[in-house]
């Protein structure tokens, strides 16, 4: 593995103030890895040609002409998903108007800068350095729109690079290639009945700031803990509707940013008056931290009944004396923090002792948290909180665990159930 650390220049409040840059296929190897590890199945090749689905499951044909049953299917297949198309849900939005270049190589002369960048009449170009003696090299063109099953060559890369930038900087021996446009569209519906999708096959955008993946990450982590519950018959199928309510909002505006941020790269006169003015702006403290949080989805709010402004926001990761509240959610359980000791909570919470950790905690001075008992679901989202000073109300705290975690001593259902 190769990351790239850079340091943030935005100031986030957060345990993690940079940029990690790490290569894709690292990403993949490592979550494959850890699906393996928890008893996870990985069947590579295998095509979706068609799908069913009843009252009580999905039934999958594959190319070759086997099925597959199961509970529910999540289409995680990308941008040309087969699954949303088969469910019948559409995928309105933008087609694109400039061609995105993408090569990671080898350069015998390359920039000084470790990361070089600039605009010129023929479009933009990126130069990163990835590595000893290698290189990610990106131009953007906006004379001219690829069609989406074009080759992808290292000459067709040299080409757009000498005619942006002037030189080729000496590239050779190409690691990967790929190329992107614009478009940007999102799924109508992230669930039809059995089937929901997640990642590129719910929304696709310009890659800008890692946003792509960290949100197909986060509708993951946001579907995978409720998916689990309503499997295991902990709690009703209602609960899967939250889904959409909660991760369409986010991705529409991701969409909405990198079209903005897109539009920055334009070569015109406009487009240098924008860029000027906006680079005043992000020197205004207020300014870049609000640009900072929309990037990170780290401000990320998540709809609660409720008033108390750290409903559905991400419960950082502060320290509790005895671990982090990070740690705690490895689990994947839920967390409800006992930060004041009155009254006490085992009686409330032991009709939900095998979904929910009841944690007496003390936060670490100066952590501002500001409150007297928290409950943080399994993706990291506060889902009920009492300010400190306040005694919890503990009807108040039944209602949050039935809504997120399913009724009080639900039975597990039975392996093979639906």
């Amino acid at each position: 593995m190769c990351p790239s650390t850079l340091r943030s220049p935005w100031s986030v409040t957060t345990r993690n103030p940079y940029v990690l840059v790490i290569l894709q296929s690292e990403v993949e190897r490592l979550l494959a890895e850890r699906a393996a590890e928890i008893g996870g199945r990985l069947r590579r090749g295998a095509e979706v040609a068609g799908l069913t689905q009843d009252e009580t499951g999905v039934t999958v044909e594959l190319a070759d002409g086997s099925h597959v049953r199961a509970g529910y299917l999540v289409g995680c297949d990308g941008g040309r998903s087969t699954v949303r198309g088969l469910a019948g849900i559409g995928f309105p939005g933008t087609s694109a108007t400039m061609t995105a270049l993408l090569g990671d190589v080898e350069l015998t002369e390359p920039p000084a800068d470790g990361i070089f960048q600039e605009r010129r009449e023929h479009g933009s170009f990126s130069v990163m350095s990835w590595g000893p003696d290698w290189y990610r090299v990106l131009t953007n063109e906006f004379d001219h729109v690829a069609g989406r099953d074009e080759p992808m060559t290292l000459e067709i890369l040299r080409k757009s690079l000498l005619k942006i930038a002037g030189t080729d900087f000496g590239m050779h021996s190409p690691r990967w290639l790929s190329r992107h446009g614009d478009a940007a569209r999102q799924a109508d519906r992230y669930r039809v009945g059995r089937v929901l999708l997640a990642g590129d096959a719910a929304h696709i955008h310009f890659p800008a700031g890692g946003q792509g993946l960290n949100t197909g990450v986060q509708d993951a982590v946001n579907l995978g803990w409720k998916l689990a519950a309503v499997v295991r018959g902990q709690a009703p199928d209602l609960l899967l509707d939250t889904y959409h309510a909660e991760r369409h909002p986010v991705a529409a505006r991701v969409l909405h940013n990198t079209r903005a941020q897109t539009a920055l790269w334009r070569v015109d006169d406009h487009t240098s008056a924008l860029r000027e003015v906006l680079g005043d702006l992000i020197g205004i403290d207020e300014v870049r931290l609000r640009l900072a949080g929309m990037i990170t989805a780290t401000d990320l709010r998540y709809p609660m009944e409720g008033t108390d402004d750290f409903l559905g926001r991400r419960m950082p990761d502060l320290d509790l004396g005895h671990g982090r509240v990070h740690e705690l959610l490895h689990r994947a359980r839920a967390v409800l923090l006992d930060l004041g000791g009155l009254p006490p909570l085992d009686a409330v919470v032991s009709g939900w002792a095998d979904r929910v950790d009841l944690v007496p905690a003390r936060p670490a001075e100066g952590s501002g948290l500001g409150a007297n008992t928290v409950l943080i679901r399994p993706d990291g989202h506060v889902a009920w909180v009492t300010p400190a000073g306040e005694r919890p109300d503990l009807d108040a705290l039944r209602t949050a665990l039935t809504t997120w975690l399913g009724p009080a001593h639900a039975p597990l259902r039975a392996h093979g159930d639906r």
